[in-house]
């Protein structure tokens, strides 16, 4: 990086991207961590893990492609976990992310990304993600229960402020909530404390149920929920001449060597990236990278000090967690059911997909989200087999002259 590509906006950029990233992605982690009784040092072990993780490998990666590369830990993925979590031991949790972080360095290295997206139904995989989502947009409104008005306020900020400005509604809530809780004395300023993360070390333990219940619906969602949208990002942003290979390789050898410290998956940030790839991180394209460097040393700094944000999030009330973990993934929830509705010749087989995992159901000790899966990839073979593909139809239906 040089000093002739440093600029105001890029750093600026940067800085939000990463703070947006807290201020929303993170509270699902908290949510998991709370419904598995997590203790405090795991926690903050869990974030300095993701943090450093995301920091040093996207400081390498917009370096190395002169790209705002943005790194992020999977939100899906970690919404996934607050189910899941509460009905496996920590170690077995830990080794199932080992299996399914090796199922994207193997993805990455191979070269394959392309081709298994091709072949996997995005829309089964997208109401998969809807039905994994789907509790947290409920509970937003069940926690009005319990704080009717902080709720209702955060709910009203982000209707205006998305009609306003969408980059900073989630930003925009969290500041609203916070300031109603401290205002109403709500603040439970005894559980503030200071202090720097300490990694710590949690040993493997290999189980079939929790790698088919945690593993595999987790390496599906970081595929498909987070790498996908996040290379259509770079993509559609003008950064074509950037691979996927070294970038899913990357993020699959960093989640391997910090899950022991429960680290859940690192993946290509999509939603807050697009604070960095856009014209208001700079107007120069080949100067945006400036933006993943300095967001990377931001991602390095929150980790280092992941004691204090633990007990700063466990300082607030439960409902304004609840509300604001609901309100940063609405727009995740809302791009899944839209792409799980998009190809009308699959949505039956989705909506299989979908009514499964939002069930919550089990069986023979298997989850919903891996269920979901099952039942979506049947339902899709047993309605579609034999027949075009969705797209081929659409082609061969229209007139001879508009293929031409």
């Amino acid at each position: 990086m040089t000093l002739k590509d440093m600029s105001l906006s890029a750093p600026v950029a940067g800085f939000i991207a990463t703070v947006i990233s807290y201020a929303g992605p993170l509270v699902i982690i908290f949510q998991a961590a709370r419904t598995a009784g997590l203790p405090a040092e795991v926690l903050s072990s869990w974030i300095w893990a993701i943090s450093i993780g995301s920091g040093v490998l996207g400081i390498v990666l917009s370096l190395r492609y002169r790209a705002p590369v943005v790194i992020a830990w999977s939100a899906p993925g970690s919404a996934l976990l607050v189910s899941l979590l509460p009905q496996v031991s920590l170690g077995e949790a830990v080794g199932a992310y080992l299996v399914a972080n090796l199922i994207v360095l193997v993805v990455g290295l191979s070269g394959a990304f392309d081709k298994l997206v091709a072949r996997l139904p995005l829309s089964v995989c997208a109401a998969m993600l809807a039905g994994i989502l789907f509790s947290f947009g409920s509970a937003l409104f069940t926690s009005l229960q319990e704080q009717p008005l902080l709720v209702l306020a955060m709910f009203v900020t982000y209707l205006v402020c998305k009609r306003l400005s969408p980059r900073y509604a989630v930003l925009a809530v969290l500041l609203v909530g916070v300031g109603l809780v401290i205002g109403r004395g709500e603040l439970s300023a005894d559980a503030w404390v200071i202090g720097l993360a300490t990694p710590v070390w949690i040993t493997p333990q290999f189980s079939l149920t929790a790698m088919l219940n945690i593993g595999v619906p987790l390496a599906v969602v970081a595929l498909t929920g987070q790498f996908i949208p996040g290379m259509a990002l770079l993509r559609s942003s003008g950064y074509v001449g950037v691979p996927a290979r070294p970038l899913l390789a990357g993020c699959g050898l960093g989640s391997l060597l910090l899950a022991p410290f429960a680290c859940h998956g690192l993946a290509l940030g999509a939603i807050t990236a697009a604070i960095c790839t856009g014209r208001e991180a700079h107007e120069r394209p080949e100067r945006r990278y400036v933006a993943g460097v300095v967001g990377g040393v931001f991602y390095l700094l929150f980790g280092l000090f992941g004691a204090t944000l633990v007990s700063l999030f466990t300082a607030f009330p439960q409902a304004l967690v609840a509300a604001l973990a609901g309100l940063a993934l609405f727009g995740a929830i809302s791009a899944s059911l839209a792409g799980a509705m998009a190809v009308p010749q699959e949505r039956e087989a989705a909506l299989v997909a979908f009514l499964v995992t939002a069930s919550g159901m089990s069986f023979l000790g298997l989850s919903a989200a891996f269920w979901g899966l099952i039942f979506g990839l049947f339902a899709h073979w047993l309605l579609t087999h034999g027949t075009a593909p969705a797209t081929e139809q659409a082609v061969r239906s229209r007139p001879a002259q508009e293929t031409r």
